[in-house]
């Protein structure tokens, strides 16, 4: 293999190791609500496509998505399958949960969940087309946006362990003060009992 094209192998794994994308499947039943989630950084495309891939009887599932804050992103009603696409405002924990409405209590159904965020979640195809890009050239504006992706993603990363370093010291100083104010209360009531002690004693004259 020649150079360019160990170059070219070398950006297509690169491509599809930077690439954030999970597919999932999991069974829910009329007693219980199940949830997906996965952590994402503000600014992302997030693409979403979910369906039942067997059921025992006829019966639909109800989805919604939602942001770190609550804010409803997506939501279907009984429905066999569907996609949600949204691009985040807001850095945190996205969910999506599936439930069944109006089902009998026995009733169960699995649902299959590809979630897609970032490079992964862009229509390449539709890319190279209206850009008129060949395949080289795809490859590395895929890999354009992976680097970017992953430059983001330390950033992101690095605000997150500084929060936390914050988050350590400030509760590591209020647990010092916090035994600081303990120790002076001890001390407080300890001088308070003698004092009581004494002037009891006094009063009894066996001082």
């Amino acid at each position: 293999m020649g150079g360019l094209g160990r170059l070219y192998l070398f950006l297509v794994l690169a491509v599809l190791g930077c690439g954030g994308a999970q597919a999932v499947q999991f069974e829910v039943n009329a007693r219980t609500t199940k949830c997906v989630s996965e952590e994402i950084q503000s600014h992302v495309v997030v693409v979403g496509d979910y369906k039942i891939v067997h059921s025992d009887e006829a019966l639909k599932v109800t989805v919604k998505v939602t942001s770190p804050y609550g804010n409803q992103l997506h939501y279907q009603e009984n429905v066999q399958s569907g996609q949600f696409a949204f691009t985040t405002s807001e850095s945190g924990n996205f969910m999506a949960c599936f439930w069944l409405l109006n089902a009998p209590h026995t009733a169960s159904l699995n649902v299959a969940l590809d979630w897609k965020t970032g490079v992964a979640a862009k229509d390449w195809a539709s890319i190279a087309k209206k850009d008129k890009l060949d395949g080289m050239e795809l490859e590395l504006r895929k890999l354009e946006e992976a680097v970017g992706s992953i430059h983001s993603e330390m950033l992101y990363l690095r605000e997150r362990e500084a929060e936390m370093r914050d988050l350590n010291e400030l509760t590591n100083s209020r647990v010092a003060w916090f035994g600081i104010m303990s120790l002076l209360v001890c001390l407080g009531v300890a001088g308070w009992q003698l004092w009581h002690l004494k002037t009891f004693f006094e009063r009894k004259k066996l001082l």
